[in-house]
């Protein structure tokens, strides 16, 4: 039981670092106004970190990075920390597939009632196919959020997936420096 364990957790990683080099996949998403955002091309300039969803779960986990991620990334700081803010660019981005591409719509307009309105120019939906996405990114666990990482060409430098905790945040940031 332990080795199958250490199996599952050797493997997750193997698979999630298996991205890191390769250029972000084109998409293009929406933000709640229905802008259209395409990516890498729409951030290449600066550092990127992308949080992506495709299932009702792993949002719930994707949400949990909200808070951090604005508070590390996008909340502009005053004072004396004011030479410690980041020049980054930051998206999540619930994907909707299949038939679930049909609730983009409520999915933006329940977006538009129940998150911070500071947050909201920081979410992208993206409606289409989701087999180039988790081919050319190898996330095949549909419950848990994945995040990317991207430098200046839109080439991923650190890749990670799940839950936020504060060691993984310490890496994106290490990553961002």
């Amino acid at each position: 039981m332990k080795y199958s364990i250490l199996l599952l957790i050797v493997f997750s990683s193997v698979l999630v670092k298996a991205q890191v080099g390769k250029q972000f996949p084109a998409m293009e998403a929406e933000t709640v106004e229905d802008k259209k955002v395409k990516l890498p091309d729409d951030v290449k300039g600066k550092y990127t970190l992308l949080g992506l969803a495709y299932s009702k779960k792993s949002e719930d986990e994707l949400n949990s990075w909200f808070q951090p991620v604005f508070e590390k990334f996008i909340q502009k700081t005053t004072g004396v920390l004011a030479g410690f803010s980041y020049d980054v660019n930051v998206y999540f981005v619930p994907m909707f597939t299949g038939v679930n591409a049909a609730a983009t719509g409520t999915a933006k307009r329940k977006a538009i009632k129940n998150i911070d309105p500071q947050l909201l120019p920081y979410i992208l939906f993206y409606r289409g196919e989701l087999k180039p996405y988790k081919e050319a990114l190898d996330f095949e666990k549909k419950d848990i959020p994945y995040f990317f990482v991207l430098d200046a060409t839109g080439k991923i430098v650190y890749a990670t997936s799940g839950k936020y905790t504060a060691d993984k945040m310490d890496k994106v940031e290490e990553v961002m420096e």
